[in-house]
């Protein structure tokens, strides 16, 4: 089914040309979600001819990069009615993402007919009986849903090489072909990246359980927001694990991100303990207020010891320029901080602890999501493991085995040792990130790349990697901005501030 939805692709070439005149003298070149908004409004741009040409960009880089898993069969027929109910000035949907295509990390559920299978061949042709809760407030908003982007499968549960999956195959890096796409929200990076005169997509979602929204932003040079946990709803998400699992936005900006953030956010009845919680974090007016070229001024950025370690000078000079322009624009910049006595000791202790947990939490999870599915050729983590076993060769098993599958397969809930490492988790996050930001009185910590994600992921805390620089091969490395529960309007300010000071962002060169 797969290899038939991409078949859609070719199915439009032959419209994209005509598609393509319906948009005169609009610049599809790194189009933001304004500029497409700014588009549809003085009549250069329609709905139309942004997935016309969308399509023609996965039909042309998909063979090569493998971002996309499957695009929407009916995802013109989305635009055309969107552009109809623009002409009548009806319809409900009001905001910046209205008639904007989107891509879906495909471990995000949608009821239409897209297959959602977090990779797997398991479960293609499964059934969700609903459109995953920030799927549903994508539709609301007025966004099209225009196909599912790849990944790692199972969201890297099951340890594969980043970016490979049994149904999207091994997603490449835009910008030097044999690095690493990074995981596990790889396809959502790459889409959002890949240029060749535009890339596959203006916004994408992916999900992160430690590093899989803010490792493939670094590593594919775009922006990318793990928001606190529960900002956003997981339903419908297949999941790994409730006490870390998040659904956020990658684009090419951070105004485009808060744009998306916006839509997204909000309580969801399928997620009412973790939405309900974090719904006292969304401020009135929402997020676009904190695009504030001024954003840095005044915040207290704590940079931890022990991150800037083992990169090349040529990176280790960029971050010390970066440091030096947050002074410049009225940050008050502490570094040499510690957030341990030994913070590769605190790291290693913390993935110990959450693979503990983790397994555990997996197989209730994944057991209980199969269970609500109207149809599913697999009913449980047993089934899956099974199914495996049955397709070696389209799964590689011999690559890459499955043994987090098989470790999560052999708990039995959530027992002693795993209420044992959990409270061992939250005791690490208080006295060590939490401390730390307190006693400074920080606004974030900074930190390159994804580096800091697990001390973000085991409480929920938010992060915002935004492009930092280019190694002397051309491969993106990024700086992450990282705070406690809430502080995206601060995070917000401060990216945003960095992002137009330094404008760092070039598009992908397609390097050997």
């Amino acid at each position: 089914m797969a290899s038939l939805q991409l078949q859609a692709v070719a199915a439009v070439l032959a419209l994209v040309a005509a598609g393509a005149g319906a948009a005169h003298g609009f610049e599809f070149h790194e189009a933001t979600v304004e500029a497409i908004q700014l588009g549809f409004s003085n009549g250069t741009l329609t709905s139309t001819a942004l997935v016309r040409f969308y399509l023609d960009q996965i039909g042309r880089l998909n063979p090569l990069l493998r971002a996309v898993i499957e695009v929407n069969p009916d995802a013109l027929r989305q635009a055309q009615h969107a552009d109809a109910e623009r002409r009548r000035g009806s319809g409900t949907a009001t905001g910046s993402l209205r008639g904007v295509p989107v891509l879906l990390k495909d471990n995000i559920a949608t009821r239409d007919a897209l297959n959602t299978t977090a990779g797997s061949l398991a479960l293609l042709g499964s059934v969700v009986k609903r459109d995953a809760g920030v799927a549903a407030r994508l539709r609301r908003a007025g966004a099209l849903v225009l196909g599912k982007a790849s990944l790692s499968e199972w969201a890297n549960f099951r340890p594969v090489e980043a970016g490979w999956s049994a149904r999207g195959g091994q997603a490449r890096n835009p910008y030097v072909l044999s690095s690493t796409p990074c995981g596990s929200s790889a396809g959502s990076g790459v889409a959002v990246a890949a240029n060749m005169a535009a890339n596959m997509a203006a916004v994408t979602l992916g999900t992160e359980t430690d590093g899989s929204i803010l490792c493939p932003s670094s590593f594919n040079s775009v922006v990318g927001i793990k928001p606190t946990l529960g900002l956003t709803s997981r339903a419908g998400v297949v999941p790994i694990t409730p006490l870390q699992d998040t659904v956020g936005p990658m684009c090419r900006t951070v105004s485009d991100v808060v744009h998306v953030l916006d839509a997204i956010v909000g309580y969801d009845t399928q997620d009412a303990a973790a939405t309900g919680a974090a719904s006292k974090y969304i401020p009135h007016g929402g997020y676009t207020q904190f695009l504030k070229k001024n954003g840095l001024k005044g915040k207290r950025i704590g940079v931890p010891n022990g991150f800037f370690q083992g990169y090349d000078q040529t990176q280790l000079n960029t971050y010390k320029q970066h440091l030096a322009t947050m002074r410049k624009l009225g940050a008050v910049v502490i570094e040499k901080l510690d957030v341990a006595a030994n913070l590769t000791a605190l790291l290693v202790e913390i993935y110990s602890k959450e693979g503990i947990a983790m397994q555990a939490e997996f197989k209730l999870s994944i057991n209980a999501y199969l269970a609500d599915l109207v149809y599913s050729p697999v009913h449980s983590l047993a089934d899956i493991i099974a199914f495996n076993n049955n397709h070696p060769v389209e799964e590689r098993l011999k690559d890459f085995g499955q043994p987090d599958l098989i470790a999560a397969q052999s708990t039995n809930g959530i027992g002693p040792v795993e209420r044992a490492a959990i409270r061992r988790l939250k005791e690490l996050n208080t006295n060590g990130l939490e401390k730390l930001m307190m006693e400074h009185q920080l606004d974030a910590i900074v930190a390159p790349n994804s580096d800091i994600s697990s001390l973000l992921a085991i409480s929920g805390h938010p992060g915002i990697v935004v492009p930092a620089g280019y190694d002397e091969k051309g491969f993106p490395f990024g700086i992450c901005f990282g705070g406690l529960q809430g502080y995206e309007p601060r995070l917000i300010e401060m990216a945003y501030s960095f992002e137009q000071a330094t404008k760092v962002r070039r598009p992908p060169m397609f390097k050997p």
